[in-house]
């Protein structure tokens, strides 16, 4: 197994890629609109992936949040809230607001686990602060760290409930950013005093099973290097400070924060401390180059995944999609 997570280039795979997966065995694989059709299909292809290998508890990811970020849209899946809408709701009844968030990430879990996929990149814990960059935005469960916790830590639980892992991201914060990470590298120019306010709710939730970095320069930390690719601030503040020891992945190497050829940031990224290389886009030559470019995953690395899938062995849902989201809207309905 390769400490890697490719996406895919369709709805179905390719001949090339099956041939590719088969032989290289990524770690797992994540998902986006152009390998979504319907429920069929969507199903077809996850059970397709875990054929190559034999993994039932294999790691295929999606990105679900609700709000702007949705993978499965309408008609054939329902909208789910941003997390604003729960932010919103914590500011008349924050235990209403936790059990919104609950029962809408149980919810989520249902849909994805009918389909197939084991992994969801949320809860952001990000702490939405004023002047940053949009990317951001309504994405996050506010401006108060503990709030953002609270909120992080329900949305876990859903998600577990339902047989889905969730990822905190983007850690050790992405609130502070001036620049959208898809098109530029921000620096963050605040203290370490200043940075224990994004710290926190990663702290809060150490106990993740995983986590996603961003690409974003920390000057108080390493001003030359973006987290992603920091050993600094991935041992001495994420492994350390934050206390986290779950699976760490990169956000996507594709983004242009990051600078030089997409197996090269793989290699470092994996050399800096991360677990696992995260790669979107599925073009074939990125893909083989960071095969050839990555060690087998070491065995740390394989604990923490084994030891995140593990944690949704023989979940489900107890309470049907529908009624999980009239819970759900009846909470909200409050704010």
């Amino acid at each position: 197994m390769i400490p890697a997570i490719f996406g895919l280039s369709g709805p179905t795979l390719t001949e090339d890629e099956r041939a590719f997966f088969r032989d290289c065995d990524p770690a797992g694989y994540i998902l986006f609109g152009r390998n979504i059709e319907n429920r069929d299909q969507l199903r077809r292809l996850t059970d397709d992936l875990r054929s190559l290998d034999g993994r039932n508890n294999l790691p295929i990811l999606i990105d679900q949040e609700g709000g702007r970020v949705a993978r499965m849209k309408e008609p054939e899946w329902p909208a789910f809230p941003s997390g604003a809408a729960f932010d919103a709701l914590y500011e008349r009844a924050p235990a209403s607001a936790i059990e919104a968030a609950r029962l809408n990430a149980m919810a989520l879990a249902a849909m994805l686990a009918e389909v197939g996929i084991t992994v969801d990149c949320l809860p952001l814990l990000d702490v939405r602060q004023p002047g940053a960059s949009d990317v951001i935005g309504d994405r996050a469960l506010g401006s108060e760290p503990m709030r953002v916790a609270a909120l992080g830590r329900a949305i876990l639980s859903g998600l577990q409930a339902g047989g889905v892992v969730g990822i905190v991201k983007h850690i050790p914060g992405h609130g502070r950013a001036l620049l959208d990470t898809h098109e530029a590298l921000p620096t963050v120019v605040a203290s370490d005093r200043e940075l224990q306010t994004d710290l926190a709710p990663f702290a809060a939730l150490r106990d993740a099973a995983m986590a996603m970095t961003c690409h974003v320069i920390f000057a108080a930390w390493d001003p030359d290097r973006p987290a992603t690719l920091s050993p600094t601030v991935i041992d001495s503040v994420i492994r350390q400070r934050i206390g986290f020891h779950g699976l760490l992945m990169t956000d996507d190497l594709d983004m242009k924060a990051l600078s030089g050829d997409v197996p090269s940031r793989a290699a470092d990224a994996i050399a800096a401390g991360c677990d696992i290389a995260l790669n979107c886009w599925a073009r074939m030559e990125d893909m083989i180059g960071i095969a050839n470019r990555l060690d087998p995953i070491s065995t740390i690395s394989r604990a923490r995944l084994e030891g995140a899938m593990d944690r949704i062995s023989g979940a489900r849902a107890e309470s049907g999609f529908a009624a999980l989201v009239d819970q759900r809207d009846a909470l909200l309905a409050m704010a």
